[in-house]
């Protein structure tokens, strides 16, 4: 096994995310990383948990990331959260991530959470990938 594309992974996850134009009209420039302390946007994006298992073979060491990906909203419903996780799911799928160490074998949409949280009654979509990747 081998954790030392994480960090390249979630870069590359960032990027891809922060830079597409779907996205962007969606939450502006609310992507992050880690979420800041203060007031929030309205509706913004965050990269959130990740699993990691060992993927390795005979021909390379590998490993599958779980990677989970929040939409959080203040607004009454979950149009506009829907729209933004929509955006993000195409983003991340429709070409492949290029990474600076290793590379990504294959991403999948794994499963997607909707639901109200918090004392606000904030909406809250978690998105969860798949992806695979394989050491150079």
């Amino acid at each position: 096994m081998s954790y030392g594309m994480a960090a390249a992974l979630q870069a590359a996850i960032f990027q891809r995310i922060s830079g597409h134009a779907a996205v962007s009209a969606i939450v502006g420039e609310a992507v992050y990383d880690a979420v800041p302390a203060g007031r929030l946007p309205p509706i913004y994006v965050s990269l959130g948990p990740e699993e990691v298992r060992d993927a390795s073979d005979k021909g390379a060491n590998g490993a599958l990331h779980l990677v989970t990906i929040s939409v959080v909203s203040e607004e009454a419903g979950f149009a506009r959260a829907k729209a933004a996780a929509g955006a993000i799911s195409d983003a991340l799928t429709e070409a492949p991530l290029a990474l600076v160490r290793g590379r990504v074998v294959g991403l999948w949409f794994d499963r997607a959470r909707a639901r109200r949280v918090g004392a606000q009654d904030q909406r809250r979509i978690d998105l969860r990938f798949s992806v695979r990747v394989e050491d150079d």
